[in-house]
C-alpha cells in the first residue's frame, strides 16, 4: 500500500492495478513530453496533438476522435513519411500506463533518432523483444495456453494479458485496427476487454519494457468508487485510502508555539476554586 499524500486523487485503492480505469484527465500522459517542449496543439473538438521538434514522433490524444483509440503514437523517419512504428491506448486504459510509455519515449527521444527509431532484433543484448515480457514473467504472470502463431502470457488472476504475434502482419493494419504485433489487455475476454493496448511490430522494446513494468506494478492506483466498472469492482480490491493524519510537532515546532503565547499565559497559576478543592475552614466565631 502506498504511503498517504493529499494529493491523491481519489478515494479507493484499485488492487490489481490492471482493473482500474482511465483517469478524467490525460496530462500526466503527455506531462513527459510537454516538459521537453514539444509543441502542442488543439483541434475545434477538443483534441490535442504533440509534435517533436523534429516533427518524426506524434501523440494525438483524441477524446474526439473515430474511434476507441483515446492515445496514439506515431514515429516515423520522413516526417512525411508512413509511420515506422505506431501505438494505441484505448480511452479506458489506465493513464499510468500511457504515462510510463510517454516517460520512457521522452527518455529515447533525448537520445536520438537511433533510440527512438530502435527496431526490436531477437536475441539482442538490449533489443531483443523477450525484455518487454521479463517484467510480467519476473513478476508472476504465466505463459497461456500455446496457440499457433501466438506467444501469450496472462496476470496470476486470469484477468489480464499480452499477446505478440509470430509472422508476417499488415503494416497498415498494425497502425489502425487491433491487429498489431504486440497486443495488452484487461478483463475477462480479449474480444471484449476492460480496457486495451496494441504497438506495432518496430516499436522501441524500451517503450513495451516501460508499459508490462508499469501493469505488473505492484502497487494500487488510487482511484474514485463512483468512476470504477460494476464488473471491475466485483473482481478488483477496493481498499478505502484514509485521509493522512497531521503530522506530529517537532520539538522546534513546539519552541515556536510556546514563544507565541501571551506572557500571561506562560506563568503558572493555582485556580481559585475546582470541585475538588477542599471545604473552607470555618471563620472565628464572634
Amino acid at each position: 500500500m502506498p504511503a498517504n499524500d493529499n494529493t491523491i486523487d481519489g478515494d479507493v485503492y484499485v488492487s490489481p492495478r490492471h482493473l482500474a480505469r482511465a483517469t478524467a484527465i490525460g496530462d500526466p500522459g503527455l506531462d513527459p513530453l510537454r516538459d521537453l517542449g514539444w509543441e502542442l496543439h488543439h483541434d475545434d473538438l477538443g483534441n490535442a496533438y504533440l509534435n517533436a521538434p523534429d516533427r518524426k514522433v506524434r501523440l494525438g490524444y483524441l477524446p474526439e476522435g473515430d474511434d476507441d483509440g483515446l492515445w496514439r503514437i506515431n514515429a516515423y523517419k520522413d516526417p512525411f513519411g508512413p509511420p515506422v512504428w505506431g501505438a494505441c491506448f484505448n480511452d479506458s486504459c489506465p493513464t499510468e500506463f500511457v504515462t510510463a510509455f510517454t516517460t520512457a519515449l521522452a527518455d529515447v527521444y533525448e537520445q536520438g533518432p537511433d533510440s527512438y527509431l530502435a527496431t526490436p532484433v531477437s536475441g539482442s543484448k538490449d533489443r531483443d523483444p523477450f525484455l518487454a515480457v521479463a517484467p510480467l514473467i519476473n513478476r508472476g504472470w504465466l505463459i497461456d495456453r500455446p496457440r499457433w502463431g501466438v506467444f501469450a502470457i496472462q496476470s496470476p488472476d486470469g484477468l489480464a494479458g499480452l499477446e505478440y504475434t509470430t509472422g508476417d502482419l499488415d503494416p497498415e493494419r498494425e497502425l489502425t485496427t487491433r491487429d498489431a504485433r504486440w497486443q495488452l489487455w484487461a478483463g475477462t475476454s480479449i474480444s471484449r476487454p476492460l480496457w486495451y493496448a496494441t504497438a506495432s511490430t518496430d516499436t522501441p522494446v524500451a517503450l513495451l519494457k516501460a508499459v508490462t513494468e508499469s501493469v505488473s506494478d505492484p502497487a494500487p492506483l488510487p482511484r474514485w468508487r463512483d468512476d470504477t466498472y460494476s464488473y471491475a469492482e466485483g473482481m478488483a480490491q477496493l481498499t478505502p485510502i484514509v485521509p493522512p493524519r497531521p503530522p506530529a510537532p517537532t520539538p522546534l515546532d513546539v519552541q515556536r508555539a510556546a514563544a507565541r503565547r501571551p506572557a500571561a499565559l506562560t506563568t503558572s497559576s493555582v485556580p481559585r476554586w475546582s470541585t475538588t478543592s477542599r471545604p473552607a475552614l470555618p471563620g472565628p466565631r464572634r
